[in-house]
Parts: C-alpha cells; structure tokens; sequence
C-alpha cells in the first residue's frame, strides 16, 4: 500500500466516524424528544381520595398544569370556585357542551361533568404535563380523543375503607350514599381499562405521589414499540 492509499484510507476513516457521531447525536436528540409533554388522568371511585391526591400533587408540582373541571353539582365547604372546580348553572353548562367547549362531560349521580379542552390544549402546548381528575366514564372518553395520555386508576385498600371514607364525607343522604357504594364496585370492576393501578392507602398520600412520579418517570423513559428491531 503506497503512503496515498494510506492517506486516503485514513480521510475515509475520518469522514465515517464523523458520520457515524453525526447519526448517533440524532438519535440521542430523537430520544429526548420522547420525553414530551403529557395528559395525566387520574381516576378512580367516589371516595377513595382522587381530591386530596390532586391538591398534594399542585403542591409538589407547581410546575405542572391542573385542569379544573366544570360541573353543575353545589359548592362544599372550603371549595373555591375555579381552584376546585369551575361551578355552573345547568343551563350554563349545557350550552357550553352545545359549543364542543369539553374534553369529555358525563352526568354523575345527578349533576354534570366536564373538563374544558382548551385549557389542556394551552397548557400542553406550552410544554406543561397537564394532570386531570375524572370519573371512569370519562376516562374512557379522554381515552378515545387522547389515547396517548397516562391513565391511572386509584384504588381503595378495601371496600370496607371505602365505605368508611363515603360515610365520613356527611354529605350524602342514606340512600344517596348506598347508589355511591354500589357505583364504586362497578367502576372497580373497570381498573383494566386504564394503565396503572396506585393503591391509596390510609395516611400515606406521599406514599401515593411517589408512585404517580414512579409512573411518569417510567412512561418518559419509554420506547415506541414500532421502533424496536424484532
């Protein structure tokens, strides 16, 4: 081999590895770029905390967008229009849903539901995880709109406890509260059409957040299927 084959075959060399970084620094920043903003919706029967959840996540997450759903049910105690929820008129929020205002809306133990979609849009579009609490009915509806959210069902440790946290509420009348029970082992029967399941437990609403922040680590650290080499 002459000294300009040898000079050749180096600048060949040279110009390879260059390429080769070149492709690998794309799929590095192809793999950052799964790491996008999310639909996280938080799910689960009456009674078995979703509230309380939600508020100790604004505090550990004030990074984060929450969507406030509408609804058509009165106010309780320590409830702040817009913060808790966006309270409406019937009238009102017919009207609204008449427009196509709502992600998803559903009629639950005799009021109304919905969770107002441009704000999700606004928020996503920012770059914000947006978390949204909504029965399993409207669960599935997201689902159908927004399959590639992160569905997480919160279960009580026990029916028993569930019905002890329902009583606890005092806000519902005997056979109010009966309908409430009898739908949460229903929408209990459900937990398989979301993607995780985070058990609730007494007192260990942390406990709870971690496992949420668990899931979204995990589900930003995961690959498409339709991109792996079987």
């Amino acid at each position: 081999m002459t000294s300009g084959e040898r000079s050749r075959g180096r600048k060949n060399l040279v110009a390879a590895r260059v390429r080769w970084n070149e492709q690998a620094d794309e799929l590095i920043e192809e793999l950052r770029s799964l790491a996008r903003p999310r639909l996280i919706v938080i799910s689960g029967p009456s009674g078995v905390g979703k509230d309380t959840v939600i508020e100790q996540m604004r505090l550990r997450h004030p990074e984060y967008s929450f969507a406030v759903t509408a609804t058509t049910r009165p106010r309780r105690p320590g409830e702040i229009d817009g913060v808790h929820y966006i309270f409406m008129a019937r009238a009102e929020f017919e009207e609204a849903r008449a427009r196509g205002e709502f992600l998803e809306s559903a009629e639950v133990y005799g009021h109304l539901y919905g969770v107002p979609k441009d704000r999700v849009r606004r928020a996503l579009r920012a770059g914000q995880y947006v978390v949204v609490k909504v029965d399993v009915q409207g669960a599935a509806s997201i689902r159908k709109i927004m399959p590639d959210s992160i569905f997480i069902f919160l279960t009580p440790p026990s029916m028993a406890e569930l019905m002890r946290r329902l009583r606890g509420r005092k806000t519902d009348d005997p056979e109010a509260l009966m309908q409430r029970i009898s739908t949460a082992a229903h929408e209990l029967r459900r937990v398989y059409e979301f993607d995780y399941v985070v058990f609730n437990e007494n007192d260990r609403v942390e406990e709870t957040l971690d496992k949420i922040d668990a899931i979204i680590l995990a589900e930003n650290s995961r690959l498409p299927r339709e991109g792996r080499d079987v």
